[in-house]
């Protein structure tokens, strides 16, 4: 065996989402920030494809990056890398990464709640964990703030005729769209249709629509399409579509963020309420509207998702130098359409 560098994660997932937690070997990243780290990742794609593409990646799941935090009052600063970029926020990976650095004594462990507090380039986001004999039973998120950009967004699909889109943002920019709007439902059954209909409306709304945070430049472009679903006891079913072609197999926490902004302008949700999102395999977040503030000129929310978190492994992996696919592949087979845009 002959490698010449070596990472450690921690398998981890919350309600079913992947997060790999890289705990040692992590390269170091340029910039003194860690708005100029992301911004670095933003465009940086060999370490990303690395570790989340094949051979050492899969479809599913996320890869995330802790940092040391720049306000010495915070615990870490964290960036989330998938297979298309680098993201500046994620519910379902903060609770990974949250449960990760309590479950393996990198942020020391007590009984009751402990505030997890993490530098994110969407901003800060505290933690709530509730811990039980040594398990982190639960987590319970301060989002970003969140708002709506623009509801009922008229959009021309061609396939699917005009359709309607609520602009969001959440941590990233979500176009959130009914799933009834495309006669689909959401179900494991039609996973695939609403991964490939997900990616083609991303490419549509992104030709059709500029989008960038007003504080933050580098937020920039619709992230998703997530498509939602109202039950008939009150929770609401979201699958989030993910590149280059899959569902987020939690209710995901940035894109709940967004959908409660949309609730909140339509005057169905108050300060205070709360409501369940259920994801395409059932797994649950709990979504409440915790109060309000502004972000630029726009009225914002303040969303708080709670959920919980497994570590299910740990992981070492190497690079040979002759490894011809250091550097990772995806093929269409299991990555969809879009994987085809990767070399190999």
């Amino acid at each position: 065996m002959r490698w010449d560098r070596t990472l450690q994660l921690v398998e981890a997932h919350a309600e079913g989402e992947i997060g790999r937690v890289v705990t040692g070997g992590q390269p170091k990243i340029p910039g003194k920030t860690l708005q100029e780290k992301f911004r670095y990742l933003l465009n940086e794609q060999d370490l990303r494809h690395s570790l989340c593409l094949e051979p050492r990646g899969a479809a599913a799941g996320s890869v995330i990056l802790l940092f040391a935090p720049e306000d010495p009052e915070n615990d870490a600063g964290i960036v989330i890398l998938q297979p298309d970029q680098a993201h500046a926020m994620s519910g379902s990976n903060a609770i990974c990464a949250t449960t990760v650095l309590l479950e393996t004594g990198i942020i020391e462990m007590q009984e009751g709640e402990i505030l997890v507090r993490l530098e994110t380039a969407a901003g800060l986001v505290v933690a709530k964990a509730q811990c039980e004999e040594g398990k982190c039973v639960s987590v319970t998120l301060s989002m970003p703030a969140s708002f709506v950009e623009q509801l009922d967004c008229t959009i021309e699909t061609g396939q699917w005729g005009r359709i309607n889109a609520d602009i969001a943002f959440g941590g990233v920019f979500y176009a959130i769209i009914d799933a009834e709007r495309l006669g689909m439902k959401i179900e494991p059954a039609q996973a695939r249709q609403l991964s490939d209909a997900g990616m083609a409306l991303k490419e549509i709304l992104n030709k059709q629509l500029s989008v960038t945070h007003p504080e933050n430049p580098d937020i920039h472009g619709i992230a998703y399409v997530m498509f939602r679903q109202n039950e008939d006891d009150g929770t609401v079913r979201t699958a989030t579509t993910m590149w280059p072609g899959r569902l987020d197999r939690s209710p995901c926490g940035t894109g709940n963020s967004a959908n409660l902004a949309t609730r909140v302008e339509r005057g169905e949700i108050s300060e205070g309420d709360v409501y369940f999102s259920r994801s395409t395999i059932d797994s649950q977040f709990k979504v409440r509207h915790a109060g309000t503030t502004m972000i630029g000129n726009k009225q914002a929310v303040l969303p708080e998702i709670t959920g919980r978190g497994w570590i299910y492994g740990m992981h070492q992996i190497g690079f040979d130098p002759s490894d011809p696919f250091k550097s990772g592949f995806a093929l269409t087979d299991t990555w969809g359409v879009d994987a085809g845009k990767i070399r190999p």
